[in-house]
């Protein structure tokens, strides 16, 4: 092969990288000739990825359960880092703000269409039988989509709808302790915390109760409220914004509902989710009223949220 011109110019070019950081660049360049080629299947780690499944039973449609779970992870996380990417921007304009909106965007919309796969892609029967050896686990213990809905916006937002006027003056931390989805997994008529919310907070409350104080005013919504007005006032901006808030808290949790009550409402009777959450209660959005943007919407569009 020639050394071309073009090859000279990159060796150059590699050269200062690593001179740069007092490396020596032939060395790297020796180094290639034992690489080994990547392949589709390394680079994705893919036995390692459909290794992941792990069943607790032998009924079939629960490896369906599964792997449609760490899909819905992997969104999230993918969600996490677009969020990520905003906040940590210090010359943010309103169109990187928005390019990274409409991926999540596409992110949660894949989400809500993929519950079909819920609704209609697994047999009531078998997932009446396996859900049994999940207990106490549950959807409601997803730390990484309770972790987007801090980042995007400020605690009192998530506050249940009830406590919002008297946790208005109150800390973050006091506001963490009113968020809406602890009352959906607490029994009502006691008081008391099912075992799911326990061992979820076991495990996470340290590190929610630090990121709420890391996400007050550094959040999605304090993010655009501190735009400059003319950068606030972008049209496609401004539309990005409702279309995300109105995904992840109306249209993300209808679907849900309409999940759990496909296979959960029976005409005489209705069954307990697997962690032992108040469904009915806890994911309906006209009962929760959870908004990340309220300044966007009107009185009316707030007055008849997710109805």
């Amino acid at each position: 092969m020639e050394i071309t011109d073009k090859t000279k110019e990159l060796l150059e070019q590699l050269k200062s990288k690593y001179g740069q950081e007092g490396q020596n660049m032939e060395t790297y360049l020796e180094g290639l000739l034992y690489n080994n080629y990547l392949d589709y299947w390394h680079y994705i780690n893919l036995d390692a990825l459909l290794n992941l499944q792990h069943p607790r039973t032998d009924i079939p449609d629960e490896n369906i359960f599964i792997m449609y779970h760490q899909i819905t992870e992997l969104y999230f996380k993918l969600c996490l880092h677009e969020i990520d990417q905003i906040l940590d921007n210090e010359s943010l304009t309103a169109e990187f703000f928005t390019a990274r909106l409409k991926r999540m965007i596409a992110y949660f919309t894949n989400l809500t269409h993929s519950f079909e796969i819920m609704v209609t892609g697994m047999e009531p029967e078998q997932f009446l039988k396996f859900r049994l050896s999940l207990m106490p686990a549950s959807g409601f213990q997803s730390v990484q989509y309770r972790i987007i809905e801090i980042a995007s916006t400020e605690m009192i937002n998530l506050v249940e709808h009830i406590h919002r006027a008297e946790s208005k003056d109150k800390s973050v931390e006091e506001q963490y302790e009113y968020i809406y989805w602890k009352k959906g997994a607490t029994d009502s008529a006691s008081g008391t915390k099912t075992l799911t919310l326990r061992r979820f907070e076991d495990k996470y409350r340290d590190l929610l109760t630090g990121l709420s104080g890391k996400h007050k005013n550094n959040n999605l919504y304090t993010k655009y409220t501190n735009l400059p007005e003319s950068k606030k006032n972008n049209s496609i901006l401004i539309e990005a914004m409702k279309e995300y808030d109105a995904l992840v808290n109306v249209h993300w949790p209808n679907v849900h509902l309409k999940s759990a009550g496909r296979y959960l409402a029976r005409p005489d009777k209705t069954i307990a989710a697997t962690g032992g959450t108040n469904w009915q209660s806890y994911l309906p959005p006209k009962i929760q009223r959870r908004v990340f943007f309220p300044e966007l919407w009107t009185n009316e569009e707030l007055e008849n949220w997710g109805k």
